[in-house]
């Protein structure tokens, strides 16, 4: 069937997911085993979301809401923007393809950083336009150079912020320098997955923003800091034109009844989630801490992961902390060949994470 297949699809790399930690166990004979490889929270989602859980479970014979009213709503009242301004996904990695299929097609241009996180590349060349890579500065967005790369090809431009896999982020008055004079038929897509993470005052108000600009597009996501991975949900905010013509090929059921009601719960557990964040600030100190001792370089970074220098090969350092029951991930994929990339865990998977690297290096 290769021979009939778009030759744009033929010349995609799938993403390769982390190993789940039971693929782990059976194939090494292990029993202890720890996840650190995908960024995924530590914690879980609070009792409450649990619960929401339960009794959503219970009408799982009918459909979802297709327009996911009540998340719909009361982001929107946190957030100060209309109701009309959301997109809701399957995670905010179906939001990135909906957009490239609805502003992009072969022979257009998207610009992104590089390395960045895959699906930008990988979502580009399923709709067959050009990936314009623009290397990191220092482990950080050149936005200088992404703008200077800008010709009357591209359509969207990718900013992943803060940026999986380097963990930085880029500041409101670089994004305000980047925006001014910009093309306005340029959609800029800004991927804040791990938004709720960052502590820094001069992270960018993208919402007020949206005000000025109607070209932009703003992500974030339920599967990281609120631990619904599992459910996948996500959304997206822009003006109201970009929201209507997304929801144009969106799947009308895409987000399903349980995610709707634990993303819901999340957003009412404020307290659960803040010592979520205490705990991960605690544990990124601690990780610092660590790896300083042992003269490893890092990347400071404003996420839940931490992106490191192990020295040597990167995939003899994932392979080796594998067999020792700590799966992280391998960054040589991204063209980081000494490095991985580790979610930072709770206390006791860090403390094995430390000993286990220790010991191999």
């Amino acid at each position: 069937m290769k021979s009939v297949a778009n030759k744009n699809i033929l010349e995609v790399k799938p993403y390769v997911p982390g190993r789940p930690i039971e693929e782990v166990q059976r194939e090494l004979g292990l029993d202890d085993v720890i996840k650190l490889a995908s960024n995924e929270s530590p914690y879980g989602p609070s009792p409450k979301v649990l619960k929401a859980i339960a009794q959503a479970a219970k009408k799982i014979n009918r459909y979802p809401d297709g327009n996911c009213f009540y998340l719909r709503r009361t982001l929107a009242k946190r957030l100060k923007v209309a109701e009309e301004q959301f997109i809701f996904g399957n995670g905010s990695d179906e939001i990135i393809l909906l957009s490239l299929r609805a502003f992009a097609k072969a022979g257009d241009e998207v610009i992104m950083a590089q390395p960045s996180f895959l699906m930008y590349e990988i979502a580009a060349k399923i709709v067959g336009a050009e990936s314009i890579l623009v290397p990191l500065e220092n482990f950080r967005y050149d936005l200088a150079a992404m703008k200077q790369a800008v010709t009357d090809k591209t359509k969207i431009i990718f900013i992943g912020n803060p940026d999986n896999p380097a963990g930085t982020y880029v500041t409101q008055s670089q994004v305000e320098d980047f925006l001014k004079d910009l093309r306005g038929n340029i959609l800029v897509f800004f991927d804040e997955a791990y938004f709720e993470f960052v502590r820094a005052n001069d992270y960018p108000d993208t919402m007020g923003l949206l005000k000025r600009y109607k070209n932009i597009i703003i992500t974030r996501t339920f599967s990281k800091m609120y631990g619904l991975a599992g459910l996948r949900v996500g959304y997206g905010v822009a003006d109201k034109e970009v929201v209507d013509i997304l929801n144009r090929i969106r799947e009308p059921f895409n987000v399903n009844s349980l995610a709707q009601a634990a993303a819901m719960a999340c957003l009412n557990d404020k307290g659960y989630y803040r010592q979520v964040a205490q705990k991960i600030e605690k544990e990124r100190q601690y990780l610092y801490q660590s790896l300083k001792k042992m003269g490893v370089r890092f990347i400071k970074t404003v996420t839940n992961f931490l992106l490191l220098d192990a020295g040597q090969g990167g995939s003899q350092i994932a392979g080796k902390l594998l067999k020792r029951g700590v799966i992280v991930r391998d960054m040589s994929f991204w063209g980081l060949n000494n490095f991985i990339r580790v979610t930072i865990g709770t206390h006791k998977e860090n403390q094995k994470f430390i000993n286990a690297l220790r010991g191999i290096l």
